[in-house]
């Protein structure tokens, strides 16, 4: 258990440590199914800067389909996928041996111990994560001349990271919603009766209409829950402007929009239509959903010197002084 923003969660840790140096690595995310699993990866090989040429894992049940005779196993479809574009082998422990499996339970008790103890608090899971990743940073500087030997093993890491979401295709409804992991999580309004590709990572949802990224919404652990945004129904709201005054995405705004809503329709009968007018507005500034493009190193580095405006001075001429009076 940890706190995040004032609660007390499940934080599920996703560990490795290398074997050789024993320097480890922890990972924290609000749930432990596939793609966390498969995120808690890519965040490691990132963090160590190259992939190992083999891991040995405890068989999860989000990487081991089923277990087959002797050291065969069915791995799952996306973890082999992972390995095939990092490039490293997997093999795992016997079943009901627990002398085998030891160092695999000791590390996630001795990250608890030792960087989770007393129970912390933290405004985010990102913040949980920059913790962890800091006590990592000291465990490898303490580990550090056996680490530099292991380190010159690693493999290179490829040029692009592997995408670790779980895919699916689904059904746009009527309310211009689509239903994922017990949730309801709004599209825009032109895409109703379509499929759609929804993309689930450990910390978002992505929508794709083809090549075209159309929505995102935190992911939500919860059941039951209805995410909206007011962007993905304006098209709407301007064919239909009374909606404006019972809509559940205009329920959801901050408490500002309702006083606003209330004074403008009991003042006059066409209230709704000057409140939707003022939602519409937001057509001008509602965010679009471009792939994010990384900063290069080199830019973010640079550092570019503040213009001396006082040079423009000198393109301003210089008029003679004339005092003029009138003689009494």
């Amino acid at each position: 258990m940890v706190g995040i923003a004032g609660l007390q969660v499940v934080a599920h840790l996703f560990c490795l440590m290398m074997r050789a140096s024993g320097v480890p690595f922890a990972w924290a995310a609000p749930t432990e199914k596939l793609e966390a699993f498969l995120e808690g990866h890519r965040q490691a090989f990132e963090w160590l800067g190259g992939v190992p040429r083999e891991c040995l894992y405890d068989n999860p049940k989000t990487a081991v389909v089923r277990i087959l005779a002797r050291p065969e196993r069915q791995e799952h479809a996306i973890f082999s996928s992972l390995r095939a574009h990092y490039l490293f082998d997997s093999y795992f422990y016997r079943p009901a041996q627990a002398h085998e499996k030891g160092a695999v339970e000791n590390l996630v008790g001795y990250v608890r111990r030792n960087a989770l103890v007393p129970v912390p608090e933290f405004p985010s899971w990102e913040a949980l994560n920059e913790h962890l990743l800091g006590w990592c940073e000291r465990e490898q500087v303490r580990l550090k001349d056996r680490w530099v030997q292991e380190q010159a093993g690693l493999r290179s890491l490829p040029a692009q990271p592997f995408r670790c979401a779980l895919t699916q295709l689904l059904p746009v409804s009527r309310l211009s919603l689509v239903s994922f992991d017990r949730n309801r999580y709004s599209v825009p309004c032109r895409y109703v009766g379509r499929t759609l590709l929804l993309m689930a990572f450990t910390d978002h949802i992505e929508v794709w209409d083809r090549q075209d990224r159309v929505a995102v919404h935190q992911r939500c652990y919860q059941r039951g829950q209805l995410i909206l945004e007011l962007e993905h129904y304006l098209p709407a709201l301007a064919r239909k402007p009374r909606a404006a005054t019972h809509a559940a995405v205009v329920n959801q705004l901050p408490a500002i929009y309702a006083r606003v809503r209330e004074q403008l329709c009991h003042s006059h009968p066409e209230g709704y239509r000057e409140f939707a007018a003022i939602l519409l507005l937001l057509n001008q500034m509602a965010p679009a959903y471009p792939t994010p493009v990384p900063v290069p190193a080199s830019l973010a580095a640079m550092r570019v010197a503040l213009p001396d405006l006082a040079q423009y001075n000198s393109l301003v001429p210089k008029a003679d002084m004339v005092l003029a009076g009138v003689a009494p």
